[in-house]
């Protein structure tokens, strides 16, 4: 019941959001006919021949959506009552029930160890089938989140949308994002904590990173928050990119984000 509410309030006054895709793919352009509509015209065809064009398309298609749900260590650790894990799953079952209500396929692929069966669907029980061995958190599971994209890049045959749930801990995430966005379109939500953006107050202390078991010494003021820089850097990929901190409410920033994205890659084309 709250994830329908969730997915209610993304969905209010997001009508007409471009999240999912187009659906059509572009297949050639003809000579203008009487009759057919002017919103079909082929602009740039036609500016540049002086002879009016119209763009043909195949038929209609639906885009297939891919919910990358990060469960590694590092989303278990939480200063805050919702931890990163929390709000991603949250996010995830929203989302993809919001997909499936204007007819795009959802399927869910965990990036951690745990493994979930990919089979894009339109019916909302197999969307939680898919989310319940994720909602669990594990505070020694590794990442995989680079590998997973990889491989769903070649699996996925046709364009479809991959929505990324992750804090991108894994060094190779943005590598294997600004690949998956050449054959595909890609959004980032980046989960937030907010010590990383060095607000514990606490000084010196001993951390331990969750996934390598690797050891520090920092201070509690220091600043593991990259948002602004992985921004401008998937920004040059054409992929779009929002922070969810688990300290602050996500649905209007993520209201927002869902009806608006695509519009800078699409300008840049």
């Amino acid at each position: 019941m709250v994830v329908r509410r969730l997915a209610d309030d993304l969905a209010f006054g997001a009508d007409n959001s471009l999240f999912v895709g187009g659906g059509l793919e572009y297949a050639s352009s003809r000579p203008y006919q009487p009759g057919d509509s002017v919103r079909a015209l082929n602009w740039r065809l036609t500016a540049r021949t002086g002879r009016p064009f119209v763009k043909e398309y195949e038929a209609l298609k639906r885009t297939c959506v891919y919910l990358v749900v990060d469960t590694s260590a590092s989303m278990a650790v939480a200063s805050t009552a919702l931890s990163k894990h929390d709000v991603a799953v949250w996010v995830a079952a929203a989302v993809g029930l919001l997909a499936q209500r204007r007819l795009s396929p959802v399927a869910i692929l965990g990036a951690g160890e745990r493994t979930t069966p990919l089979y894009p669907s339109l019916l909302s029980n197999d969307l939680w089938h898919a989310l319940d061995p994720l909602r669990a958190h594990a505070f020694a599971e590794g990442t995989h989140l680079s590998r997973r994209l990889s491989d769903l890049g070649d699996r996925a045959a046709r364009r479809s949308v991959f929505l990324i749930i992750s804090d991108l801990h894994d060094p190779g995430a943005l590598g294997a994002v600004r690949h998956a966005a050449q054959k595909h379109e890609c959004a980032v939500l980046h989960t937030i904590d907010p010590a990383e953006g060095g607000r514990l107050g606490a000084g010196f202390f001993r951390g331990r990173e969750a996934e390598t078991g690797a050891t520090f010494l920092a201070h509690s003021r220091a600043a593991w928050d990259r948002s602004a820089s992985l921004q401008d850097e998937l920004a040059r990929s054409c992929v779009d990119y929002l922070p969810l901190r688990t300290g602050e409410s996500f649905i209007a920033p993520l209201r927002r984000f869902l009806s608006t994205r695509g519009r800078a890659s699409r300008g840049s084309r």
